[in-house]
């Protein structure tokens, strides 16, 4: 098991003690947060795509480590990347083409 930081430490402390209380969002919170879940995961198109056998392979095991199908870990990777939860790293492979170019000296 995970060893407690401070900030864990107090909070598992304060809850054993009774400290911590728990709070229900108001109706009309509850009423927006379940419409934007509904909106978020309402699917009404279907798309096909091809993908190499091994990068199914790695996303069928992520989706069995996450316990989703691995259809459902597409569209969420797909949601959170479109909506900017999700950001894509640089690539050592493209690093040259984002470069400022060097100016050569005359020889």
């Amino acid at each position: 098991m995970k060893k407690l930081d401070t900030f864990e430490k107090d909070l598992l402390a304060a809850y054993e003690k009774g400290e911590l209380k728990s709070t229900s969002p108001s109706k009309a919170k509850l009423a927006k947060f379940k419409a934007a879940a509904t909106a978020t995961f309402l699917k009404e198109k279907r798309v096909n795509i091809r993908l190499s056998s091994p990068d199914l392979m790695d996303i069928q095991a992520r989706a069995l480590e996450e316990g989703m199908p691995y259809q459902t870990l597409i569209a969420s990777v797909l949601h959170k990347f479109v909506s900017g939860r999700l950001v894509e790293l640089p690539s050592s492979l493209t690093r040259h083409s984002t470069r400022t170019p060097q100016k050569r000296g005359a020889g």
